[in-house]
């Protein structure tokens, strides 16, 4: 009998949880959105309702996440959150058992705050999993092949690079590079380059809508900002050529890390991972040119894993379905 009902994974974009026999139930932002009172900063937003909020509230008004690459920093502001997204589903406290999805190089230290945190929300029993496994899984790959396979994440936060066969990671790291400090970037770039502020709500807009990695894309998108010198509203169109020097020298490190993994292995795993291509997955590996950019600048045969930002939770999704393999991988973690 199957004994885990819930998949989470709590990204620094977005919160993903997987129900077994109900599927994908919940992709929401990991945003909280709070204001101060004599009582100090209250809850006014969460989820999609913080999101919404984005540079369209007073300047008292924060909206943030809680969740960094991969560390609570905010631990009830985190728990608030969570609890309300497992109040949109059939949580039941005291009886519902979990995976929580991690990334690969979460201390010891971060990994008790996550349990702790779960076992308060009412959780029975939690386990945590590099969600790097889940990736494969998600992909289609065989994890307990003697044949070594290579995952590259790329999500909101930071990205986890890892190797893997016979159900245990041989080698993992996690980047703090995600798809937030490309939206950071984009703004403050918009900024320099043409004296307009705009919010980071936006910036995400423009990386999703505008963003290429082709020197000769033509997108482009108008946005409003606020004007740097004069303090009034300024419209600007943005193009794909705009934003190409902030996502190439992103893309460009996580290169060099993988290279710098690759590099160390021993030569039958560089042959499994050169014989299986390495799979690319995450948010950030949708972005419009990824594919013609990894043909010129990396050197390993690679793929691009359709549904790359749900990969990993609808991975974790067949885990709850196999206890028996859920049971191999945690021999090794």
């Amino acid at each position: 009998m199957n004994k885990y009902k819930y998949a989470i994974e709590i990204g620094g974009s977005y919160t993903k949880i997987y129900v077994r026999d109900n599927g994908f139930a919940l992709c929401e932002p990991t945003l909280v959105s709070a204001e101060p009172s004599p009582q100090g900063y209250q809850i006014i937003g969460l989820g999609e309702k913080a999101k919404k909020m984005m540079g369209k509230t007073n300047d008292s008004v924060e909206v943030f996440s809680p969740v960094s690459n991969g560390q609570i920093k905010n631990y009830e502001y985190t728990k608030a959150l969570l609890e309300y997204f497992f109040a949109k589903l059939d949580f039941k406290k005291n009886r519902d058992s979990c995976i929580v999805l991690i990334n690969c190089g979460l201390s010891s230290k971060d990994k008790e705050t996550v349990l702790t945190l779960m076992y308060e929300i009412g959780f029975k029993e939690v386990i945590l999993l590099p969600s790097v496994f889940c990736s494969c899984i998600g992909a289609g790959k065989n994890i307990s092949s003697t044949k070594a396979n290579m995952v590259v994440n790329i999500g909101g936060a930071n990205t986890d690079i890892a190797v893997i066969n016979m159900n245990s990671i041989l080698k993992g790291a996690t980047l703090g590079l995600g798809g937030r400090a490309v939206d950071v970037a984009i703004a403050n770039q918009i900024a320099y380059n043409h004296g307009l502020v705009i919010g980071l709500g936006t910036s995400e807009k423009l990386k999703n809508e505008v963003g290429s990695l082709y020197a000769n894309d033509t997108l482009n998108m108008e946005v409003t900002g606020v004007d740097i010198e004069s303090k009034v509203p300024r419209s600007y169109i943005i193009s794909s050529t705009d934003l190409l020097s902030v996502l190439e020298p992103f893309f460009d490190e996580i290169i060099r890390s993988i290279d710098v993994t690759i590099t160390s292995l021993p030569p039958e795993i560089t042959q499994d991972i050169i014989n299986n291509g390495v799979l690319f997955v995450g948010g950030m590996s949708k972005i419009a040119g990824l594919d013609n950019y990894l043909k010129k600048n990396f050197r390993y045969p690679f793929k691009i894993v359709e549904d790359g930002e749900n990969v990993t939770i609808l991975g974790a999704g067949k885990l709850l379905d196999d206890q028996d393999l859920l049971a191999k991988i945690l021999e090794n973690c």
